[in-house]
């Protein structure tokens, strides 16, 4: 059976969906936007700072689910303004410095609550033995 995965280190979600769904060995990670946990604004600053809010969300779910930000295998990203692709990328690795997940980056118009980033993710949280 699935297994739903819910944390309050990342943003309550904002519609009828989980933060995460642990299915067999896969987590799948619901689009993160950068929203604060603990207030659920979304936050203030450059874009950069929106970046890292979104991925320490991810991060969040992913840990809640007794895994890291190593065992992320695919994540898709979507960008309001693909000019806003390099200071992205900027961010990304420092979180993803060595051996990253494979991706997408996809243009869009528009995102939920008119913000700029959104990413969802795939992790691969068996343990060796389990």
């Amino acid at each position: 059976m699935p297994r739903v995965v819910y944390t309050p280190q990342a943003p309550k979600p904002i519609g009828p969906y989980s933060q995460g769904v642990v299915a067999g060995c896969l987590l799948f990670i619901s689009g993160q936007i950068p929203l604060d946990p603990v207030s659920g604004a979304v936050v203030e600053g450059d874009f950069k700072d929106k970046v890292r809010r979104v991925l320490d969300n991810v991060k969040a779910v992913v840990e809640a689910a007794g895994g890291s930000l190593r065992d992320v295998v695919k994540v898709t990203v979507y960008l309001r303004d693909m000019s806003l692709f390099q200071d992205f990328n900027s961010v990304y690795q420092e979180y993803f410095p060595e051996n990253p997940p494979a991706r997408a980056v996809v243009g869009v118009s528009s995102l939920p609550r008119g913000v700029d980033v959104e990413v969802e993710a795939i992790a691969y949280i068996c343990r060796e033995g389990s």
